[in-house]
């Protein structure tokens, strides 16, 4: 059974230690003024009562809050369909974990990163708490999924390794999380530490699902396949964008659209097609 209370003790407990740390001495290299960091990038400035709020990348920030609603409505879906499988469960809760983490990027990378980030400091530091807890419910989410993998696609003692195996990546991964928060120490709380914990899962689901249905020719495993590799293209088209340096060439014609977008659109069509199979989904 899932211990909630334990798990919301930790991230309270990740949080704290977080906000306890050290993580405004992380600047970025090459150093960046708040008045640069809004030359960069798209903004807009709204007025509330005579006090001034940026929005920065908007179009981007739309996109990306509208993913984290759809994967919460996803995970309650999920949970609501349950039907006493705990492969549901656990894909439930990994969306909820997802969803959560899409609105805390969202906040802290893009909407509001310049009062996160910027505003009355004399230089805009690299990070925050709300890009702590995103790494921490992503790693969980994925860890999730892990569970939910082992309960659907099989049994016995690969079910108790991968169980087990998506508990000590968790227990590693938060551990790095609180060393890098309170170093401070940049890779540890780093996007590619997060692909790097998280990684291997996503290569066992593919291998998983595509051997399964070569021999079971299960429709469950055909659908969890395409998630998988659906999830793959939509990363590859995620660095293949970036790399490319699209963004800055359409952001200095005043078109928004940045390779956080091909990335937050990917997506959210996985989360539709995620909450599709909901019902495919069954305990081996």
């Amino acid at each position: 059974m899932v211990n909630l209370s334990r798990f919301r003790f930790g991230v309270l407990s990740l949080l704290f230690l977080t906000a306890c740390g050290k993580i405004d001495q992380l600047l970025y290299k090459p150093k960046i003024w708040p008045e640069e960091w809004l030359r960069i990038q798209p903004y807009l400035q709204l007025e509330f009562g005579g006090q001034a709020l940026i929005i920065v990348q908007p179009s981007t920030s739309a996109i990306v809050y509208l993913l984290g609603i759809i994967t919460l409505l996803a995970g309650v879906y999920f949970l609501r369909v349950q039907e006493g499988q705990r492969s549901r469960l656990w894909w439930g809760l990994a969306l909820l974990l997802w969803g959560v983490g899409a609105l805390l990027a969202g906040t802290s990378y893009e909407a509001f990163s310049y009062q996160i980030k910027c505003a009355g400091r004399g230089l805009c530091v690299w990070t925050s708490w709300w890009e702590i807890g995103y790494l921490f419910v992503s790693a969980a989410s994925v860890n999730a999924m892990l569970a939910a993998q082992a309960y659907a696609c099989a049994d016995g003692k690969w079910r108790r390794l991968m169980v087990i195996y998506a508990a000590v990546n968790q227990a590693l991964y938060t551990a790095a999380l609180v060393v890098g928060s309170l170093q401070p120490r940049q890779f540890l709380i780093s996007f590619e530490l997060l692909l790097v914990f998280a990684a291997p899962s996503v290569v066992l689901f593919l291998i998983q699902n595509g051997q399964r249905y070569l021999r079971l020719r299960q429709k469950m495993d055909l659908a969890l396949l395409g998630v998988w590799v659906w999830l793959a293209l939509t990363i590859g088209a995620y660095f293949l964008y970036y790399l490319s340096g699209l963004t800055g060439r359409l952001w200095a014609q005043g078109i928004w659209f940045s390779e956080n977008d091909v990335l937050h659109m990917g997506l959210i069509i996985w989360m539709l097609f995620i909450a599709r199979i909901a019902r495919l989904i069954r305990d081996n």
